[in-house]
C-alpha cells in the first residue's frame, strides 16, 4: 500500500465529491488529505490517499464516478502536512529571508523548479505545467511542475505570497528635526512634487564632484524624469533635509526587483558634508527600511568616494568590488543598526 496524489476535475454539482470519495473507498483507499480548488471549467478536487490499488485502477474508478482529467501520481508522507500550517511556516520564513522567494514559492506549490525570468514577453503556447508569477515590472518567477498542471487557486496563492515579500503601501513619514553633533538642527520631511524647484536649487549648489558621487556623472541639471522617479512612492521613499528656507540634502530609499532588498543614495550640499548629516539621514532610511519589512539595504558607490565609504562602514556595511573596479557595492543587514552608531 502506498501514498498517491490524485487530482480530478468535476462539474459543480451536489454529491460529486461524495461520489469520488466512495469510488476511492471501494478501492480500499484511506483519504488523508483533501483540497478543493475552483477552476475555469469546474472544481478541481485533490486527494492524498493511502491506497492499495494501482494508479490505472484508481483513474478508471474516478472517471466512472464523474471525474475528468484524472491524474494519479506517487506521493510521500511529507505531503501529509497540514496545508494551512505549511503555508504559514513558509510565510514566516519569507518574512525573515525574502530574497529566497523563488525557493519558497517552489516549496509552496511543490514545483520541480523556480527561477527568475526577465522581460514582459511570454512566448510560445500556454503550458499548464508552467506558472509565471509577476514580482516587479519586467521581472517574474517562473515555476515548472511536470505531470501536475497548476490551477487558478495555486496561481492566486503564489501571488499572495509574492505580495508578502513586497513593501506595503503606507502613509508618508511625519516631519522631524535632527540635531547634529555641532548643535545645528535640520528639518527632515518626505519629498513631494511641490519641492521641485527647491531640490533643483540644491542640485545646482552642489559641486560637480558631489553630483558625480551621487549619479556617477557630473550631471549639471536634475531632469524632470529623475525628480518624478524620486517622488514616486511606489518606487521608493525619498526625504529632504532643510535649514533656513533651503534644502541642504536629499536621501532616497529605492525599492528594487529583488525581494527584501532596497538601495539608498544621498546628495548633500558640500558645506554640510562631514557634519554627521549623512549618517543621520542614513539611519532614518534604515529605520524606515526595517519598518517596511526589508532585510537588507545596499548602496553602489565610486571607489574614490572615501567619505561615503567611512559612513557606510560606520553603519555596519560590508564593501565589495563589482565587475567595474572603480565601483563598490555596500550591503547593510537592516538589523545591524543600533542606537550607538556614531555620526560621521
Amino acid at each position: 500500500m502506498g501514498f498517491l496524489r490524485i487530482r480530478t476535475t468535476v462539474d459543480e454539482r451536489p454529491g460529486r465529491l461524495a461520489s469520488l470519495a466512495s469510488a476511492l473507498a471501494e478501492k480500499g483507499g484511506n483519504i488523508l488529505g483533501l483540497s478543493v480548488q475552483p477552476d475555469t471549467d469546474g472544481t478541481v478536487d485533490e486527494f492524498v490517499a493511502e491506497i492499495p490499488a494501482s494508479a490505472e485502477d484508481v483513474r478508471a474508478a474516478l472517471e466512472e464516478a464523474g471525474g475528468r482529467r484524472v491524474l494519479v501520481l506517487p506521493a510521500s508522507a511529507h505531503e501529509l502536512t497540514d496545508e494551512p500550517t505549511r503555508a504559514l511556516l513558509l510565510a514566516a520564513r519569507l518574512r525573515a529571508m525574502p530574497w529566497r522567494l523563488p525557493e519558497i514559492l517552489r516549496e509552496l506549490l511543490r514545483a520541480d523548479d523556480a527561477r527568475w525570468i526577465f522581460g514582459s514577453d511570454i512566448s510560445g503556447m500556454p503550458d499548464p505545467t508552467l506558472l509565471t508569477v509577476p514580482v516587479a515590472p519586467r521581472r517574474s518567477i517562473r515555476l515548472r511542475r511536470s505531470g501536475l498542471p497548476f490551477t487558478l487557486t495555486e496561481a492566486a496563492r503564489a501571488a499572495a505570497l509574492v505580495r508578502l515579500a513586497q513593501p506595503p503601501v503606507d502613509q508618508p513619514a511625519a516631519d522631524h528635526v535632527i540635531r547634529l553633533p555641532d548643535g545645528a538642527e535640520v528639518q527632515v520631511k518626505p519629498l513631494n512634487p511641490l519641492y521641485r524647484e527647491a531640490v533643483r536649487d540644491l542640485h545646482e549648489r552642489c559641486s560637480p564632484e558631489s553630483r558625480r558621487f551621487r549619479y556617477f556623472t557630473a550631471m549639471p541639471t536634475l531632469t524632470p524624469r529623475i525628480f518624478d522617479h524620486l517622488c514616486d512612492r511606489k518606487r521608493g521613499h525619498s526625504i529632504v533635509a532643510g535649514r533656513d528656507g533651503q534644502f541642504v540634502a536629499l536621501a532616497s530609499l529605492n525599492f528594487t526587483p529583488d525581494p527584501g532588498i532596497a538601495e539608498f543614495a544621498f546628495l548633500i550640499e558640500d558645506r554640510w558634508q562631514g557634519r554627521g548629516l549623512g549618517t543621520a539621514l542614513a539611519r532614518t532610511l534604515l529605520t524606515e527600511a526595517r519598518d517596511l519589512g526589508f532585510a537588507e539595504v545596499r548602496a553602489t558607490l565610486l571607489s574614490d568616494n572615501t567619505r561615503m565609504r567611512r559612513l557606510l562602514l560606520s553603519l555596519g556595511a560590508t564593501l565589495n568590488y563589482t565587475e567595474d573596479p572603480g565601483v563598490l557595492e555596500a550591503r547593510i543587514p537592516v538589523g545591524v543598526l543600533t542606537a550607538a552608531t556614531p555620526y560621521s
